[in-house]
């Protein structure tokens, strides 16, 4: 979106311009630092420039008052060599430097120092000016002069101006962040709440007031198209039951009906039963869509699963559990008494849609086991059976793509799908987890941890 790529390139441009302001203020503090360096004890003119103006206002005879006068000022000293080596006046002439010199003397200390004083020397056709500045104030590299206090002073300003900038730039730098992350992070988490189905409705002024505005429309939409999409379903449930009842009901009366050929009583039987799957299947698409778009309230209250599970088993077993079924309930003390808030209809639920999940799954027969323990925080329910399993392809699908249209065969017998989805929507919405284990001719288990 345009607005977006303004909102970034405001930001990209106010670095820009951070980094130019950084660079200007480099140049300003180098200069300033250069500067005073030089002027802090010997004046601002050069030491070519003074040994030309005090070469100026002196000859072999003397110098002036106010040549004496700049040279007393500035801390410097100053002495005339004749040709012979000998001094005809100085100024300011250390008592440690002596006063005659020779050829070589002169040779040695025309270089640049004069026992560790940096010199300047002038001559002319009388003799030679000798101009010294005070010890450890210039240094000589290659053939030119440097004052040391400048050198000191650059020596550390270029680590103190990087870690200045380096301070800068981070200031900045989180600044932005902070101030990006603030507008920024409502619309990355609306759009994480509406990949996973829910609500938004994001309040957000400034220059994201577009894209929120586009998000919450997204949203309306999606919600509208949800509960249309529930409605729908809804609606169609209601209506098959009408007519379902009716088939139900027929085929009961024909199956009961003594005068009624044998053939079309037992067809009239395979028409009950499989209305009955039917029934359960629609009830089942129904309890899913209102789940998944949060149209079912939880009636939720303290209850005690060991209770609740064999309660179940018993109306299991009392309903005509066929004998090649075997039922196993698997209860840790420590959980006798553990208490859960949650929907005991829909938890019920659950369980029967994994427990039929085995019986339909297991034709021949299995044991069906069902566990209850504690680990650490949670209620750890365990439905299992050592019946054929399923392969590693199929036990994939059911953990990453369950699909109503996955769930029934062309015999409509449920299968490991609609009914798991079913048991999952529950899970989540007690907010807790489901894990499946299963291989072939090894069994299938599930697991449930409810929090306590």
């Amino acid at each position: 979106m345009k607005v977006f790529s303004k909102y970034i390139s405001k930001y990209l441009l106010s670095f820009i311009g951070l980094i130019l302001v950084l660079v200007a203020v480099n140049i300003a503090a180098f200069a300033f630092t250069f500067y005073n360096a030089i002027s802090r004890n010997f004046g601002s003119a050069s030491p070519q420039d003074m040994l030309r103006e005090i070469a100026e206002a002196s000859s072999a005879d003397g110098i002036t008052d106010e040549a004496e006068t700049i040279l007393t000022a500035n801390s410097l000293w100053a002495m005339y060599l004749n040709t012979e080596g000998s001094c005809n006046w100085t100024v300011n002439l250390p008592e440690e430097l002596p006063t005659e010199y020779t050829i070589q003397d002169i040779a040695m200390f025309s270089k640049g120092y004069l026992k560790d004083y940096p010199v300047f020397v002038w001559s002319d056709e009388n003799g030679l000016l000798v101009i010294g500045y005070p010890k450890n104030s210039y240094m000589k590299i290659t053939s030119n002069y440097y004052p040391i206090d400048m050198l000191r002073k650059i020596l550390l300003f270029f680590p103190g101006i990087a870690v200045f900038d380096l301070a800068v730039l981070f200031l900045a730098y989180s600044h932005s962040k902070a101030k990006i992350s603030k507008n920024t992070e409502p619309i990355i988490s609306s759009i994480a709440a509406l990949s996973e189905g829910k609500s938004i409705n994001l309040n957000l002024n400034g220059e994201l007031a577009e894209i929120a505005g586009s998000i919450n429309k997204a949203s309306n939409i999606i919600n509208r198209q949800n509960a249309a999409r529930a409605n729908w379903i809804s609606g169609v449930s209601h209506d098959i039951r009408t007519p379902l009842s009716m088939i139900m009901g027929y085929a009961e009366r024909i199956v009961n009906d003594k005068d009624a050929d044998s053939r079309i009583k037992e067809q009239a039987a395979i028409i009950s039963r499989q209305s009955i799957k039917i029934k359960d299947l629609v009830q089942d698409l129904n309890l899913v869509s209102r789940l998944e778009y949060e149209m079912q309230p939880l009636q939720k209250e303290k209850i005690r699963l060991s209770k609740l599970l064999r309660s179940y088993a018993i109306d299991l077993i009392n309903s005509g559990l066929p004998d090649f079924y075997s039922l196993e309930i698997n209860i840790s003390p420590d959980c006798e008494n553990s208490m859960i808030e949650c929907d005991a209809k829909l938890i019920a639920r659950a369980i029967n849609n994994l427990v039929q999940n085995s019986i339909h799954s297991n034709p021949d027969g299995c044991t069906i086991i069902l566990a209850l323990q504690i680990t650490e925080n949670s209620l750890l329910l365990t439905v299992a059976d050592n019946g054929i399993g399923i392969s590693a392809q199929k036990l994939e699908e059911l953990k990453n793509k369950p699909h109503y249209m996955e769930s029934t065969d062309d015999g409509l017998n449920l299968r490991h799908g609609l009914g798991l989805l079913l048991v999952r929507q529950i899970v989540e919405a007690h907010h807790g987890t489901i894990e499946i284990e299963s291989k072939p001719q090894e069994g299938y288990k599930t697991n449930i941890y409810l929090p306590l």
